[in-house]
């Protein structure tokens, strides 16, 4: 055990129970975050000191390393490679190509995922302590990759902890502690040991205000007074460049490489540095300075202010030298990034040779998916290239990289800069879509939607195959946002579109035109039924956004065994590709389908997964969209907390348990609110209708009805139309105007047709038709009670009870029932014969906590082996 730091009592508390619940199985992660000097590697050095025979790992992320992508992942990870075979093969591969040693995938989430399993196997069956320090300098590709184990992290018996200045290495989700700066007390402690007289010492109590790096190099710093109060980072800066300035000039120049360059070992930096006459008798009086250290074969220095301070203090034609002396010390494809990186620091005028081999970085970068070192990469060769043309090219790349990584403020700016030195049309068209693409991740669609009319103006003429693409983006934002302007605006620009006849994009074209006329419930000429458009417009997509998974996704086809088989198809093609950008919205259309059909467990699984999957993957709006299938799903079963931020939701709940005046209300706002074109508006209608009639206040379903049956008769489907006839028969009930709503109610919408079968109970009982109801009322129970729909179930309980019969038990049991989600989804996989290594794979997890879900989940089936497994899920 290390000694006690001062005045970190309760940081250190709380570190050792991170471990000591590694050590029981159970993982966890910590991000420690504080000012320069506070005390963060102290912490770490405390966690790496006191493992109780953990396996420890640690690495120290650096300023000049943040613009190579994966540079963390091999710092942390590159002495492990060995264990890879071990892992799933997916994110083996993603490994193989984020280190360099394989084809590229180009997929961050599997990289992430391949992490996940990397730790739990270094981990083996004991524990691991994985500590990474200065995480503000890790590469996004590196810190993205880390994020998404670290959320993902169950049982694997790791604790991975993170040490990080504020603000910078942003981590939501992620337990943190923040370092304050020490009390008086610790102050003076940590300066007991040291002879100081008594000024100096209260000088340096004073100045270094509680941060503990500086009462320790202050207490060793020359005291001169300041004229002026001087910040306690520059004072501490200042105080390192004193001791590098009292080095000899090759000393001063060794350090000034070691800066630049951390990632090269000591052998290398002495070759490099030969010619600027640095030789290996430098050494030991560079280390002597107290501003670095030999470690493993290299130079590294003692914390990064000191490193800061060297770099930023070095003379320009001294850093000019030493960058380019290091470009030439760096041979072979292996360091081509490096290379160009330092060529491009030691260049003083423009060098369009030395612009296209950054290219060729930022290429690489983008194909390791490593979007913002891309983006830097494409900025600085477009500030070295001499040609005009390829400069509004390279800037647009970067654009398009810089929203790839999520930095939405970021890619405006830039895309705004190349749009204003660029004339090319298709260029523009993809900046315009940059900027629409940034609105749209930050939630402002109006916004995104007009940028994308602009982009399809742009290219309406020269490219009509792009403008039908822009249009069917512009298109989808008129369901997510229900502006009736965004409407009529694309609605004139699919007027203005011409195709080539047995143009591949014609269906896409007219599932356009669809969308349009359906928002401003507008008769459609000249098209075919929306069932087969759908259809059409999806045999030539690929699995990719514009395709397959957002033309089926919307909602707008019946939900039947073939719609849902094609998403079970379209699930297991992107998990075989490792496309899990694609997954969220593929799995929350299963999800969606699954939900229709009545199949509430499996439909609560995937939607689960895809909202995990998107937060994980920075999909805001589609985990949105999970989250509110989940809240329906609440609703419908009577959770209450379950669809508390979704008044959609909540106003279902409210109808099934009777509060009919304050569903009315909530339904009310969402039909006749900003969003009353939004596809889940109009679905409440019927809901509208019979809150309404139920609370005495028929009146008010009038509009809305009338809106819905305009609606219902564009989209030409049953399951609307029985929804039309269900709310006709509220409102003028009888007999064949409930049987017209239950024939064309289809098997294939349980809930839906068991809604039905309960209004027309009721109003049989109320006309004292008693016999009559009670068949009705039991068909509507028996569905209820298998889909588990509570409040329903109540409903027609108490209705047969009115109608003069006590209802038997009813087993609607599901043998998984008392199964997590995750829990029902690694036995279904498990019962179908994977191993916990492919189940890993199919899920995203690692493969030892596949194993702890199946050691959970066991005992609440009653089972012993997995061979019993295929019976409790046929």
């Amino acid at each position: 055990m290390v000694p006690t730091l001062r005045g970190r009592a309760e940081e250190q508390a709380r570190l050792e129970r991170l471990l000591a619940q590694a050590r029981e199985g159970a993982s966890g992660v910590l991000v420690v975050r504080g000012e320069p000097g506070i005390g963060k590697t102290a912490l770490l050095d405390h966690a790496a000191s006191s493992p109780h025979g953990m396996r420890v790992i640690r690495g120290t992320a650096v300023e000049s390393e943040a613009e190579l992508p994966f540079a963390g992942l091999h710092l942390l990870f590159g002495a492990a490679l060995d264990v890879l075979p071990a892992l799933p093969g997916p994110q083996a591969a993603a490994l193989r190509g984020a280190f360099g040693l394989g084809p590229a995938t180009g997929d961050r989430f599997l990289i992430g995922l391949g992490v996940l399993s990397l730790l739990a196997e270094l981990a083996g069956d004991g524990s691991l302590v994985c500590l990474v320090d200065d995480a503000h300098w890790l590469d996004h590709a590196s810190a993205d990759a880390l994020l998404i184990a670290a959320r993902r992290l169950e049982a694997e018996g790791v604790a991975l902890i993170f040490a990080a200045r504020s603000p910078g290495f942003p981590a939501p989700g992620l337990a943190e502690t923040v370092l304050d700066r020490l009390d008086d007390a610790a102050a003076s402690a940590l300066l007991a040991h040291v002879p100081l007289p008594d000024e100096v010492r209260r000088r340096v109590l004073t100045s270094a205000a509680g941060n503990p790096l500086a009462l320790i190099e202050l207490s060793h710093a020359d005291w001169e007074p300041d004229p002026v109060e001087v910040p306690l980072t520059d004072r501490l800066q200042r105080a390192f460049l004193h001791r590098a300035a009292a080095l000899p000039e090759n000393g001063r120049t060794l350090l000034a490489a070691a800066a630049a360059e951390r990632a090269a070992d000591l052998p290398t930096l002495l070759d490099a540095t030969k010619g600027l006459g640095v030789t290996a008798a430098d050494v030991e009086p560079a280390c002597g300075s107290g501003l670095v250290v030999q470690s493993a074969g290299r130079l590294e220095f003692r914390h990064p202010l000191m490193r800061a301070a060297v770099y930023q203090g070095t003379p320009l034609p001294l850093r000019l030298a030493v960058h380019a002396a290091l470009a030439e010390s760096l041979p072979g494809p292996g360091n081509a990034d490096r290379r160009a990186w330092h060529r491009a620091a030691a260049a003083t005028a423009p060098d369009e040779r030395l612009a296209d081999e950054l290219e060729h970085t930022a290429v690489r970068a983008s194909n390791r998916n490593g979007f913002a070192a891309a983006a830097a990469a494409y900025k600085r060769a477009a500030e070295l290239g001499t040609d005009l043309g390829a400069r509004a090219r390279r800037l647009t790349l970067a654009a398009e990289a810089t929203e790839y990584s999520g930095r939405f403020d970021e890619a405006r700016r830039i895309a705004e800069q190349a749009g204003g030195q660029c004339t090319d049309p298709g260029l523009i068209s993809r900046l315009v879509r940059v900027r629409a693409c940034s609105d749209y991740g930050q939630g402002l669609l109006p916004s995104a939607h007009a940028l994308l009319c602009v982009g399809v103006s742009h290219v309406i003429d020269s490219n009509p195959q792009d403008a039908a693409g822009l249009l069917l983006d512009a298109s989808s934002l008129i369901w997510l946002d229900g502006d009736r302007d965004m409407a009529v605006r694309t609605a004139a620009q699919l007027a203005e579109l011409r195709l080539p006849p047995g143009d591949p994009m014609t269906a896409v074209y007219h599932l356009c035109r669809w969308f349009a006329a359906l928002a401003l419930r507008k008769p459609v000429t000249g098209l075919p039924p929306l069932p087969g458009v759908v259809a059409h417009a999806r045999e030539p997509a690929g699995i990719d956004r514009r395709g397959l998974l957002l033309l089926a996704g919307l909602g707008l086809a019946e939900p039947d065994a073939n719609t849902h088989d094609l998403a079970v198809s379209a699930v297991a093609a992107i998990r075989e590709e490792n496309r899990i950008g694609l997954l969220p919205q593929a799995l929350t259309y299963l999800a969606a389908v699954q939900l229709s059909l009545g199949w509430h467990a499996d439909a609560r699984a995937h939607a689960n997964e895809a909202a995990h999957i998107a937060a994980g993957t920075a999909q805001p709006q589609w985990t949105r969209q999970a989250q509110a299938l989940l809240a329906q799903l609440a609703a419908i079963e009577g959770d209450s907390a379950g669809c508390a931020d979704f008044p959609e939701a909540r106003a279902l709940l409210d109808l099934g348990l009777g509060r009919t005046e304050t569903a009315l209300v909530a339904l009310e706002n969402l039909v006749y609110g900003r969003a009353h074109n939004q596809i889940p508006a109009m679905r409440r209608v019927p809901d509208l209708v019979e809150s309404a009639v139920r609370c005495g206040r028929p009146a008010r379903a009038g509009e809305p009805l009338a809106r819905f049956e305009e609606w219902a008769a564009l989209l030409d489907q049953r399951w609307a139309h029985a929804l039309t006839a269900r709310c006709r028969a509220l409102l003028t009930p009888g007999d064949e105007a409930f049987t017209t709503a239950l024939d064309l109610h289809e098997p294939s919408r349980p809930f839906e047709r068991a809604r039905t079968e309960l209004l027309y109970g009721e109003w049989l009982r109320r006309a004292r038709r008693r016999v009559d109801a009670r068949a009705r009322l039991t068909a509507a129970l028996e569905t209820f009670t298998r889909l588990g729909s509570t409040p329903w179930a109540t409903r027609a309980r108490t209705e047969l009870g009115a109608a003069g019969v006590s209802p038997s038990p009813i087993d609607g049991h599901d043998p998984l029932s008392g199964l997590t989600p995750q829990e029902r989804q690694i036995i279904q996989l498990a019962a179908r014969g994977l191993t916990n290594k492919d189940i890993a794979a199919q899920l995203f997890l690692s493969p030892r906590t596949v194993g702890q879900h199946l050691y959970k989940a066991f005992p609440k089936l009653g089972v012993t082996s997995r061979a019993e497994l295929p019976a409790l899920t046929s």
